[in-house]
């Protein structure tokens, strides 16, 4: 049994906290590691080890905070099968999935790095300054517009991609010169605790980068920290609410990635068969524990019937399986609370009369395992199309045209992605007005350096890649400066 312990300050702590957390194996429903839950003075420590730290860190030139993050990134290549073998035994992500997925962040941690050496940390705009006398010289004033590092941020993540959502906020956040605390979801803080130590092992200075283990109690108190001026947050709405509300009540910031029910609008002219198998993976993949996961499916009535077809056949070969077995497709749900729900929605479904077409129990076999699983006959009563399931499940509606695909992908209280696959190109004008935050348009992901997004309705607030991750993570300031007066001077 590992014993993981908070990372503050550049040094190994144990929590003073009393609560002993069990990190459990969801293939094997054992636990293989535990950690006492972080308290507030842990978070006090944590806190003030990165205010220490951060001046001579926003000290150093932005090329030098590059080349520090560019180290660490180089050594968490190097240590890809170890993580992805890590999250594989706290999450239950297959190794191949999972070492794909560690090396997607890698690049896109020395991308988001890279592009502090071309942000304008600091710019000049010229013209004569509001209520400047008529006539005054705009040669003899200007503005000095300087971004700041906001100081101490802290970073929330998930359980689903404990590697990815850590390094991707944490680049634009490091590079612009303020150090953070990473507070990493309680049930997969293996992997995370082994990006610190990386971190520190590349030459990261002590106290930019702490780490701090814990349950929501522990996210409270980060989150309620009056040094924390900007907390990343990426998980449930109801929890996305509260660490809204408490930044808010002390006029801090807060960038909110939370839930999703992403609709995949599929036309009639496309090849059914080939969709189908990009909409199995894009349900099914890391067993659909994805924020962006394919949950809502709308199919044109003429392509339905081979679509669903082959949409069953694709769901068939989701093998179940410990990920650490190469043959694994489909690995097991995080934890038994998560398969719950997936089975709850489902079952809500056939109560109220869906269609099982693929999967639709429980498998008898330790392990937090639910199949690949295609419903039809679904309809917006059902919670497997109006909550999210984050599960291995594809509800498939038909509807008679594109338009009634739009329309019904855009009733959602959600807004995070979706995904349409069409020839058409005015229907691919039309799919730019869904209210979601990303469009994928005949391909699930997807996206270069400079895209940047806002979550719609309750999927979050804050607009995130690219420049506006800059933008969040720093603080403007305005220095006007006039030509000095010669009577003035004397």
């Amino acid at each position: 049994m590992e014993t993981l312990q908070n990372f503050i300050g550049g040094r190994w702590e144990e929590a003073v906290g009393e609560d002993v957390v069990a990190v459990v194996n969801p293939a094997t429903e054992e636990a293989f590691a535990q950690f006492r839950a972080g308290s507030a003075d842990d978070v006090d420590r944590a806190v003030a080890a990165a205010g220490a730290a951060q001046p001579e860190w926003a000290a150093l030139t932005v090329a030098r905070r590059v080349e520090l993050l560019h180290a660490w990134a180089d050594t968490i290549a190097a240590h890809a099968d170890e993580l992805a073998e890590l999250e594989c035994r706290e999450m239950g992500k297959p190794v191949g999935i999972g070492r794909t997925f560690v090396a997607g962040a890698v690049a896109g941690l020395k991308a988001a790095a890279d592009q502090a050496l071309t942000y304008p940390f600091s710019e000049t705009v010229t013209g004569p300054a509001s209520g400047s006398e008529a006539g005054s010289d705009p040669a003899r004033e200007r503005t000095d517009i300087v971004r700041h590092p906001l100081g101490v941020t802290a970073v929330i993540t998930p359980w689903n991609f404990p590697v990815v959502m850590v390094l991707g906020a944490l680049g634009p956040l490091l590079a612009a010169g303020n150090t953070v605390v990473v507070k990493p979801s309680e049930r997969s803080p293996v992997s995370s605790a082994r990006l610190v130590e990386l971190a520190a092992s590349s030459g990261l200075p002590a106290g930019v980068l702490n780490l701090v283990l814990g349950d929501s109690r522990t996210g409270a108190a980060v989150t309620e920290h009056q040094e924390v001026r900007l907390v990343h947050f990426t998980g449930s709405v109801g929890a996305g609410r509260a660490v809204g509300t408490a930044t808010g009540r002390r006029l801090a910031r807060s960038v909110l990635e939370l839930g999703g029910k992403d609709a995949v609008v599929v036309d009639a002219g496309v090849d059914p068969v080939a969709t189908a198998q990009a909409v199995a993976f894009g349900a099914f993949i890391n067993t659909g524990q994805i924020c962006t996961s394919m949950e809502r499916v709308y199919v044109h009535e003429g392509i339905a019937d081979e679509f669903i077809r082959a949409l069953t056949t694709a769901a068939r070969t989701f093998t179940i399986g410990d990920g650490l077995d190469p043959a694994t497709v489909l690995g097991p749900l995080v934890d038994a609370r998560q398969r719950d729900t997936v089975r709850r929605h489902v079952d809500d479904a056939v109560h109220k009369g869906a269609t099982v077409r693929a999967g639709g129990a429980v498998p008898e076999r330790p392990g937090y395992f639910y199949p690949a699983t295609v419903l039809t006959g679904v309809d917006d009563t059902m919670l497997v199309m109006t909550e999210e399931t984050f599960g291995p499940v594809a509800p498939v509606t038909v509807v008679s045209s594109f338009e009634e695909g739009l329309t019904r992908a855009a009733a959602s209280r959600y807004g995070l992605a979706a995904t349409v696959y069409t020839d058409d190109p005015d229907h691919i004008a039309a799919a730019a007005r869904l209210p979601v935050g990303v469009v994928w348009v005949n391909q699930w992901q997807g996206g270069g350096p400079e895209r940047l997004y806002e979550p719609a309705r309750d999927s979050g607030m804050g607009a995130t890649g690219a420049r506006a991750a800059y933008d969040a993570a720093t603080r403007p300031a305005a220095v006007h400066i006039a030509a000095a007066d010669p009577a003035v001077a004397r």
